[in-house]
């Protein structure tokens, strides 16, 4: 019989620009789940601090020995820093490798970046190979899985809310214009809807006005998944997916949004060349945490059983 003492934990940590979300699991225990909200302002010290507390109670309250950390990263790294995060620049020049040393010393550890990693979630609970995850939230993540394996790999994350689809578009927080997170987006859905209705929109606003048919709200999101499906379609030239899945909480939390894709994509169909299926993310707002925790295992899988005295 497994026993907290004897037993080993892989833990998946989804660290967000507001929050960081956590999942370990073991054999014959009960997964341990927690949320941290990062402190008021863009401390990197005070985030890291809360963190830690975190990680100190679940080894002190849930009782395996943590095996394996698989992290989701939203930033762009490089050589194991942070170098670039726009939703907590305070993170820039955080040594991310030392950082998971400090935090778990006795564990192996591995990150990746969050859209690969749910990508690669995604893939998994569609019981597919080959498929493309599009992530719509504050931004568009989301990654490109081939044969089980994320693309590009270790030669760095696919930035799929950086492909362009409007050379004439809106300015992207990157620099340039046109990229699809600059115009697929939550937030820039909500700005195209206020402009349309000609007063500011909140999220709960649209969801409502969408599923009563307005037609400031039903056309914001029509412009979305239009562009939304451009880059999907261009994807799919590249790699022949079996499935393109649409998840984040925008997409999840918009009536009829995954539909509206769907409809954009089939209509860019070239002759003999049918697009493939469209289907709405199994994991919701947990893809990245459950790919962390994928990588965890995939990890934790390589080391020498463990002695349980």
């Amino acid at each position: 019989m497994t026993t907290a003492a004897s037993s080993t934990a892989f833990l998946g940590i989804d660290i967000g620009g507001t929050k960081v979300a956590l999942r370990a699991e073991a054999d014959g225990r009960k997964p341990y789940l927690a949320t941290v909200t990062w402190p008021p302002g863009d401390d990197r010290g005070r985030d890291l601090a809360a963190l830690a507390a975190q990680v100190r109670e679940l080894t002190e309250a849930w009782g395996p020995v943590i095996r394996s950390v698989g992290v989701a990263m939203p930033a762009t790294t490089h050589a194991g820093r942070v170098t670039a995060w726009p939703g907590r620049p305070g993170w820039t020049g955080l040594d991310l490798d030392a950082t998971l040393a400090d935090l778990f010393p006795q564990a192996q550890r591995a990150w990746a970046d969050d859209g690969d990693l749910a990508a690669i979630a995604e893939a998994d609970a569609a019981g597919v190979s080959h498929a493309v995850y599009l992530g719509v939230g504050t931004g568009i993540g989301g990654g490109v899985v081939l044969a089980g394996q994320p693309v590009p790999g270790p030669r760095g994350s696919c930035e799929v809310g950086h492909i362009v689809v409007d050379l004439d578009g809106t300015r992207c927080d990157c620099g340039r214009r046109g990229c699809v997170q600059a115009l697929a987006s939550g937030p820039a859905t909500l700005r195209r809807a206020a402009e349309l209705r000609g007063s500011p929109v909140g999220f709960a606003e649209l969801r409502d006005a969408v599923a009563a048919g307005a037609e400031w709200a039903t056309g914001a999101v029509r412009a979305s998944a239009r562009a939304l499906a451009a880059a999907a379609v261009s994807l799919s030239e590249l790699v022949r997916p079996s499935v393109l899945i649409i998840g984040g909480g925008f997409a999840a939390g918009t009536p009829g949004y995954v539909d509206q894709v769907a409809a954009a994509t089939a209509a860019l169909a070239r002759p003999g060349h049918r697009t493939p299926p469209v289907a709405a993310a199994t994991l919701g707002g947990l893809s990245s945490l459950h790919g962390a925790l994928l990588l965890a295992r995939a990890r934790g899988e390589l080391l020498p059983p463990v002695d349980p005295s």
